[in-house]
């Protein structure tokens, strides 16, 4: 026999599932806003870095002494057009006005310096923001090559060994381990989109089943039928709670898909490394920190959207608060915010660095019981507030 509860969770589940604004961000979304997304900046990247790596790139050398090798050396550079030309003054111009890719200048004294013992010195003119600074690096490149083979002729002058000139040799050894460098390098992005698509799977919902209702008229009705106040609160909130849970899982489901299938050219490992943060264990602690911050969203967003005379005034009222939530969630953005005993108890905060580290695997088990105890107790008090809030017939009845 079906309890009055799960009988308005049903009615009300329905109800939401025949919105179309419900599902699109309950389902549609999160789904496919990382596959979409992810994918299609990464192949968007690789295809503009292509045609720049493929480019022939045009560099004018200002060179007075003729003999230096540096016009000799750029021009064994594969993929560098290079002339000679004498006027200085013009090269900034004409690299802003995408005549010239780049431009060199060799110091006058540069074979006085070399001569010396001394570096020669050479100017390179750029401009960072074009082709992912290509033109910069092949120059680069070719200025090292005769670097290297004017060092390797000083030191065979002087007979000595190349090592002659390091003092100390570092060896260097990370013992961090891969997952928790790229947890910690976007661990606090992941947590920052999932509160996101929480609240947002949260909010069209709870419109919905309150402004909604009293827009259509449905609302009166429903609290005629013999089912204790209390028990269509539960219900409606169930609903919504569910939703905010669901669209954090589609989203976190569409981030694997997009890692998992989509993007190419990673570094080796790397992809392993990103697809072994979704771990179901993770995902699992992630959503059970979660499904409290949903609950609390849930009952306040309830709360605003029964306040509401329509649809639109819910709407204007709760969209506001996305600033609200956004706030102390990109505070987890923070680098050297960790989670502590202080900011396990800081409402959003807490579920950004928590999930930072558990997707980094560094999470300490009894801070992330103390997040999860403390939005539960949050999601509590929230909705009691929400069930008196719904008792008051002056809110229900407002007009």
């Amino acid at each position: 026999m079906t309890t009055p509860f799960l009988a308005v969770f049903k009615k009300e589940l329905i109800d939401s599932l025949r919105d179309r604004r419900t599902l699109l961000a309950m389902i549609v979304v999160p789904l496919l806003l990382f596959p979409v997304l992810g994918v299609g900046a990464a192949k968007f990247t690789q295809f503009q870095a292509r045609e720049a790596e493929a480019k022939t790139l045009k560099v004018a050398v200002v060179d007075s002494s003729r003999d230096t090798g540096v016009t000799d050396r750029l021009k064994q550079q594969p993929g560098l057009e290079v002339e000679s030309t004498d006027d200085v003054s013009q090269l900034p111009a004409k690299i802003r006005d995408e005549a010239l890719d780049a431009a060199v200048v060799v110091d006058p004294t540069f074979n006085k310096n070399l001569a010396a013992d001394r570096p020669g010195g050479v100017t390179v003119m750029f401009r960072s923001s074009a082709d992912f600074d290509v033109a910069k690096r092949r120059i680069q490149t070719g200025l090292q090559s005769l670097e290297k083979d004017i060092l390797a002729d000083r030191f065979k002058r002087a007979s000595l060994d190349p090592s002659f000139v390091r003092g100390i040799d570092i060896q260097e050894h990370d013992i961090t381990s891969p997952r928790e460098r790229v947890g910690k390098l976007i661990g606090g992005l992941l947590p920052y989109l999932f509160i996101i698509f929480c609240f947002t799977g949260c909010m069209y919902p709870a419109i919905d089943l309150a402004a909604g209702e009293k827009e259509r008229g449905t609302l009166e009705t429903l609290l005629t039928a013999p089912v204790a106040r209390r028990t269509l609160v539960l219900g409606k909130f169930a609903v919504v709670a569910l939703a905010g849970v669901i669209s954090a899982l589609l989203a976190m489901l569409g981030l694997w898909v997009s890692v998992s299938y989509g993007i190419d050219g990673l570094p080796a490992g790397a992809l392993d490394t990103i697809v072994d943060l979704l771990d179901p264990l993770a995902v699992a602690a992630v959503l059970a920190i979660l499904a409290p911050l949903s609950a609390f969203f849930a009952a306040g967003l309830l709360m605003l959207s029964v306040y509401a005379r329509s649809y639109k005034e819910a709407m204007s009222v709760i969209s506001p608060l996305m600033v609200v939530v956004l706030v102390p969630a990109m505070l987890a953005l923070l680098p050297g915010l960790e989670l502590t005993l202080t900011t396990a108890l800081i409402p959003i905060l807490n579920v950004s660095l928590a999930t930072r580290a558990l997707l980094a695997d560094t999470a300490e088990p009894g801070l992330v019981v103390i997040v999860f105890v403390s939005l539960t107790i949050l999601a509590a008090a929230s909705l009691v507030a929400c069930t008196r809030w719904f008792a008051r017939e002056d809110i229900v009845f407002r007009s």
